[in-house]
């Protein structure tokens, strides 16, 4: 989640919401029964909620979380590649296990920051206007995102080390000052 969503979160406490023993889940807040979707939703938005068995009272936000992703996947709108799948089920029980979530984290951290670094730097250089090559820088960030998955596998021969964030980021300002190159001759065409 980008830092943006992080503090409208921390704006107003987590939603309960209790799961009963027939699915059903039931948000306190708004004292309505909700989905899955409507979760996924309040991710999106950025608002944060915990998730309790109404029975034992355990907090079972994370296996929700998961039961959510999975739905997600299952819908076609997939986002975790199958490569990426079995090397994270490789790495239950494994000594690095510990290692793996707090990266996950960091990583998919900085790739929301690097988002908004790059939207900034498009707005401030083209305005609301996005030009017709976003596709591209689009396809880049994915590669990025690849590139630091990749880092799980560094004892393997033949992978390349992925590039620093620094590095990632004077290439999407390269892409941007290249549109806007392109931008710029079109109009003097035109």
């Amino acid at each position: 989640m980008s830092q943006t969503k992080d503090t409208a979160a921390g704006d107003k406490p987590p939603v309960v919401v209790k799961k009963y023993a027939n699915r059903r889940l039931y948000n306190t807040e708004s004292s309505s029964y909700i989905t899955l979707d409507s979760l996924a939703e309040m991710v999106r938005a950025g608002r944060d909620f915990v998730v309790y068995d109404a029975k034992t009272g355990e907090d079972i936000t994370r296996s929700v979380l998961t039961q959510i992703i999975v739905e997600e996947e299952a819908k076609g709108r997939a986002l975790l590649p199958t490569g990426f799948l079995r090397q994270l089920i490789g790495y239950y029980g494994d000594s690095m296990q510990n290692l793996v979530p707090k990266y996950l984290e960091d990583a998919l951290t900085s790739f929301a920051t690097q988002q908004d670094q790059m939207r900034k730097a498009v707005q401030q250089t083209m305005g609301t206007f996005f030009p017709f090559g976003m596709e591209e820088v689009g396809r880049q960030n994915a590669a990025m995102m690849e590139r630091a998955m990749s880092l799980f596998t560094p004892f393997i021969p033949g992978t390349e080390p992925a590039k620093k964030p620094e590095d990632e980021v004077e290439t999407l300002r390269a892409e941007v000052e290249r549109l806007k190159n392109e931008l710029a001759a079109s109009k003097k065409g035109g």
